[in-house]
């Protein structure tokens, strides 16, 4: 436990340039969602087809969600060793694509392809774990504004690598597999030194308040900014004057957030401005140091208990952690609460990413040739979701102590009528469906993040969080299984009643069974979202309401 705490020790410094060092590193480890700008490339070279084509792309799924290891591991290691692992992982995985997208080195078999693109996402869990435990015990009391934030840029990744992808790199995939296999690791090496565990946020004030509104306005305006530069793209073709200052911009938007940082170090507030402050923010839950997040005086405690047990003054006898507290992992699979969680991931985000894997063949199908805006929609409707998850899930809690997971069940009522608005098949509701349904899945990835935390701690988040995200891909796997059944079928019949050889399935009869699964698989997320929401009601109840930490916790189970 020493070795824990000196490795996690925290600094004096301010946490807000490592929240600023991490929307770097959140946009760097989304190259996994970008599988798109290189997959055809792939298909060619290794002379495959579709459906070995479309295993490549599970490839990056199971690797994106294996993060049990480094959530293992973050409670052990520095955030900076987490962020080098997460660099190698890129580097070989990306760097094998790109040996073999070049033809640099001889044909590389298909497994090994496979593995190279698993190691290179798996490099993205790596990154996330790193800066997503380290930032959310930096700020443990605005746990939903941090998880909005980091994973609304997070959702934005793709879009930026779209951009530099198109603008700066010319279309090639064989450049853009390079500019990963370099571009991701250096991020990280600028970045190791600053994502570091700092001195807790456990006093909040106005000021803090305004700089978190600050950084989400900031995500907001790049979002707004990469959907415009991108349908500005598909409208007139630009040169190459205009693509370096469109890329300019998007840079200068990403490094916003570092600007809170140099603020307060170009102008600090003044002593007794910060006494006064804390002073009227004492009827906060200032007590919360010892539930949300005190890692090193938590493993001082045992080290003293371990010491007293050795001296034989006491007996070696835990209590068991209750909700809101901090929970061993294999504490906290035994309960309810985590399953639930689990359940609703499974159902919530793995439909989710199997509309999300199909949603070219589901425009095709309506009417919609071409993808591309329908693809930029979902992208921007996801980041709104993830952050303004985070904000209002904040919002919730403090003003109305209701439970992050009652937005859960809200968003999977507004998935069982997004389904059925997707089952009709029809060109004119199709935009207005994936919109829906992209802000429902981005409320939910990170609703899921800060309503873990706050059940289980922050002691063990990161294995316990990354277990969890094990939903994705299980759900994803399942849904897309039924998906891929259900359209071949449709193609067979078309082919059958046609004579002809299109493998495009076409009309509302392609999808139609599917979305009626999945609006039943919501139905069953918005029953259990609620039952979650009852039982935890009164965790939050003790953690929000007006400086409650104080109060015993006896009545929470």
């Amino acid at each position: 436990m020493r070795g824990v705490s000196a490795a996690l020790k925290a600094g004096t410094r301010p946490p807000w340039l490592g929240l600023g060092a991490a929307v770097w590193v959140q946009v760097a480890g989304g190259a996994s969602s970008t599988f798109a700008l290189y997959s055809h490339a792939l298909k060619v070279a290794l002379g495959a087809d579709q459906s070995r084509l479309a295993l490549l792309g599970v490839a990056c799924d199971v690797g994106e969600n294996l993060g049990l290891l480094p959530g293992v591991l973050c409670n052990r290691l520095h955030p900076a060793l987490l962020l080098l692992v997460g660099a190698a992982a890129c580097l070989l995985g990306y760097g094998a694509a790109w040996l073999l997208v070049s033809g640099v080195a001889p044909a590389l078999p298909y497994w090994l392809i496979w593995l190279a693109l698993c190691l290179a996402c798996n490099g993205g869990a790596w990154l996330g774990t790193a800066v997503l435990v380290t930032n959310m015990r930096n700020f443990p009391l605005s746990r939903g504004a941090v998880a909005g934030i980091l994973k609304g840029y997070s959702g934005l990744s793709a879009a930026v690598y779209t951009e530099i992808y198109t603008g700066v790199l010319g279309d090639s995939s064989t450049n853009y597999l390079l500019f990963l296999t370099l571009g991701v690791p250096a991020v990280c090496l600028l970045t190791m030194y600053f994502v570091r565990p700092c001195e807790p946020s456990l006093v909040e004030t106005n000021a803090e308040q305004v700089q978190f509104m600050f950084a989400q306005i900031a995500s907001i305006l790049l979002g707004v900014y990469l959907v415009g530069a991108t349908i500005l793209d598909h409208v007139v073709t630009l040169n190459d004057i205009i693509n370096y200052s469109l890329l300019a911009i998007m840079a200068l938007l990403l490094f916003a957030p570092l600007a809170i940082p140099l603020k307060m170090t170009l102008f600090p507030r003044r002593k007794g401005s910060s006494d006064q402050s804390e002073h009227t923010e004492s009827l906060l839950p200032s007590s919360s140091e010892s539930n949300l997040g005190n890692v090193e005086e938590d493993d001082s405690t045992d080290i003293d208990i371990l010491l007293a047990v050795g001296e034989g003054a006491i007996k070696p006898k835990r209590r068991r952690p209750r909700r809101g507290e901090d929970f061993r992992f294999r504490e906290a699979i035994l309960k309810a609460d985590f399953w639930l969680l689990f359940v609703i991931y499974f159902v919530g985000v793995g439909s989710g990413i199997t509309v999300l894997n199909n949603l070219a063949q589901i425009g095709i199908a309506a009417g919609a040739n071409d993808t591309t805006i329908i693809l930029s929609i979902f992208s921007f409707c996801n980041f709104v979701g993830r952050l303004g998850g985070g904000a209002v899930s904040e919002y919730l809690v403090r003003s109305r102590t209701l439970p992050r997971s009652i937005l859960i069940a809200c968003t999977q009522v507004v998935m069982i009528f997004t389904y059925l608005l997707f089952a009709l098949g029809r060109h004119a509701t199709l935009y207005i469906s994936v919109a829906l349904l992209a802000i429902c899945y981005g409320v939910q990835f990170s609703v899921v993040i800060s309503t873990s935390s706050e059940l289980f701690g922050l002691k063990h988040f990161g294995k316990i969080y990354n277990f969890i995200a094990l939903a994705n891909p299980i759900g994803a796997t399942l849904f897309n299984t039924i998906t891929g059944y259900v359209y071949d079928l449709e193609v067979a019949k078309q082919q059958t009643a046609t004579s002809g050889s299109d493998i495009a399935c076409h009309g509302p009869d392609c999808f139609r069974l599917t979305f009626f699964v999945l609006s039943g698989a919501a139905c069953l997320g918005a029953v259990l979202s609620t039952i979650l929401t009852v039982r935890v009601r009164p965790v939050y109840q003790m953690l929000y309401a007006g400086g409650s930490f104080s109060q015993p916790r006896s009545s929470v189970h």
